[in-house]
């Protein structure tokens, strides 16, 4: 080896930021452009080239910058990462000593930052509901909350024989279903599963079963909010409560034979006009 040779290599930067800095300058790059590729801001640039690592935002931060760094000027990363280390433990930093020493990302300018974490919370948190809701309409298509509503004394009402309720209802009369709540949900097909009506139909809204309808039925999660009326008299609800029931007919002839209790009294039920 010449002196030419002895000298450079004395004079070869010993520390890590001159050495990044030398390697920067020698490719003719200036701190904006490894800033642009690295996506390091400048100011974190210089504090690295000045070799004042413990002034970065941690130990994790200085080493993966300065290995960012060294890639992008094309010299040894792990050269440049074992002399940040020795120069942090030099320059005392106490302020990720108690971290594990093996969590160092290769390149923490491109981890996720806050916002985009919070974003996809975000996110994560409105595909969950919206599945809910889908899975429950899809599921159980009218389930609704029970009404908040006190149940009407009947104990001391009298009693009649159910013959005795329908005695008067001209069988040959058009088949009505009145809704006595709000958004109350109830479809109506024929024998062939043709849809003749569903939606879920406002407080004293009406529908009449097409008379011409071959054998006509009903699915609905909420039987006892809907008034039925044939001919323009009311018969007993299909049922008193909540509870699904499907298929089940609704001619004149069926609904007439099948098994009822009392007749309701007159109240509000029987106060909701039929349009």
């Amino acid at each position: 080896m010449d002196e030419t040779d002895v000298t450079e290599a004395v004079e070869l930067p010993q520390r890590a930021g001159p050495r990044l800095r030398a390697a920067r300058e020698a490719k003719g790059l200036t701190l904006e452009q490894i800033a642009a590729q690295t996506r390091i801001p400048q100011r974190h640039l210089e504090t690295i080239e000045e070799g004042a690592f413990s002034d970065l935002p941690g130990r994790t931060y200085a080493v993966g910058f300065a290995r960012t760094y060294a890639r992008t000027v094309d010299i040894d990363q792990d050269e440049i990462v074992a002399m940040v280390r020795s120069e942090l433990d030099e320059q005392g930093d106490e302020r990720d000593c108690h971290a594990p020493a093996s969590f160092e990302p290769g390149d923490p300018a491109r981890v996720p930052s806050r916002s985009l974490g919070w974003f996809a919370l975000f996110a994560l948190v409105l595909l969950i509901v919206g599945g809910f809701f889908f899975f429950r309409q899809m599921f159980s298509p009218a389930a609704e909350l029970p009404a908040l509503v006190d149940s009407e004394d009947t104990a001391g009402a009298p009693q009649q024989p159910a013959a005795a309720a329908t005695s008067a209802v001209n069988p040959a009369g058009a088949v009505a279903f009145t809704a006595l709540e709000e958004g109350v949900w109830i479809k109506f097909y024929d024998a062939s599963g043709r849809q003749l009506m569903q939606k879920q139909m406002a407080k004293g809204e009406t529908y009449v079963v097409p008379q011409d309808a071959d054998g006509p039925q009903v699915w609905t999660g909420r039987p006892d909010a809907f008034r039925i009326t044939i001919g323009g008299r009311e018969v007993p609800k299909l049922a008193e409560e909540e509870q699904i029931m499907k298929d089940i007919p609704v001619t004149a002839e069926a609904l007439l034979a099948r098994p009822t209790a009392a007749p309701q009294p007159a109240g509000e039920n029987a106060a909701v006009p039929a349009r």
